[in-house]
């Protein structure tokens, strides 16, 4: 017995976050983790921005979508989920990568976080500097 159901799938990293896509034919559906995204991610914006590439392909209710993500936070985590849903949108078709470049969805974040330097409080934050 085969399994003849399409999905698409896509990888998308941001921070220490990884998430992994599915997307399915449906009717608008976004789980992440087993639960409803608005459910998942404490901020309603978090999620507007989660579903980015969706409506600027317009294909907003054409699939439904699980997100299987960890690490970081949940800012990176939907960070990462958005990149992978970009590129999973890409396997549905190609003709969408002009709109999904001209607004920055398919580009990975490349900013981590610092390494902390020895003698240095952080990365970046010396220590007082005393004249006597």
């Amino acid at each position: 017995m085969a399994n003849n159901r399409v999905e698409y799938r896509g990888t998308g990293r941001r921070k220490s976050s990884t998430a992994q896509v599915i997307l399915t034919p449906g009717n608008g559906n976004i789980v992440v983790n087993g639960k409803p995204a608005l459910e998942f991610f404490p901020f309603p914006t978090l999620v507007q921005d989660l579903e980015q590439p969706l409506v600027f392909t317009e294909t907003r209710k054409d699939f439904d979508i699980h997100v299987k993500v960890k690490g970081g936070g949940f800012t990176g985590q939907a960070g990462a989920a958005r990149l992978g849903i970009a590129r999973a949108l890409l396997e549905v078709n190609a003709d969408f990568k002009p709109t999904l470049r001209q607004s920055g969805m398919i580009t990975r974040d490349a900013r981590i976080k610092e390494r902390k330097k020895y003698g240095l409080y952080g990365a970046r934050r010396a220590p007082q500097f005393s004249k006597r």
